[in-house]
């Protein structure tokens, strides 16, 4: 293992119940209608039967690498971090770029990036260039349009949920 596998615990949530679905719902049905395809004798042309297995096969690969990324994940707290006035791994952060478009970010794990709706993994080129900044810092990063310059300007972790 090269990296590690640096998760938030709502993306721990994710990946166990996107798990939970497959191996409680959608594998018992595909495997029912394997079943009853496989009964209707010549399998050769039986279209239920091959999408069927194919379709099992799939979930059983989504299964398996769910199961170890799950097993292998190292669950960082973004609400521990001790220093919120850096950028860390689960910050929010709010920047502003060298063409004056403002955006809103959070540092999460590749399993959870998610860029239409501000989530970048932390070993993106912008969550890299981020790292260790603090508000007012200006850096720079390399784009496939050349280089690129963000001014952080406001960083934000979870705040500590009351333990039960």
């Amino acid at each position: 293992m090269d990296k590690p596998i640096y998760i938030t615990p709502e993306g721990l949530d994710a990946l166990r119940a996107e798990l939970d679905h497959l191996w409680k719902k959608d594998r018992p049905e595909v495997v029912a209608v394997v079943h009853w395809a496989a009964g209707n004798g010549d399998r050769s042309e039986n279209g239920d039967y091959i999408y069927g297995k194919k379709r099992l096969r799939e979930i059983d690969r989504r299964v398996r690498y769910l199961r170890k990324r799950i097993e292998d994940a190292v669950v960082v707290r973004p609400e521990e971090q001790p220093d919120h006035s850096r950028i860390f791994f689960g910050a929010t952060v709010k920047y502003i770029n060298a063409r004056d478009e403002e955006k809103t970010i959070r540092i999460v794990g590749e399993d959870e990036a998610d860029s239409l709706n501000g989530f970048i993994s932390w070993v993106s080129p912008v969550a890299r260039a981020l790292m260790k900044s603090g508000v007012g810092d200006v850096v720079t990063f390399r784009t496939p349009a050349g280089e690129d310059e963000l001014e952080v300007l406001e960083i934000s972790y979870p705040k500590k949920s009351a333990a039960i």
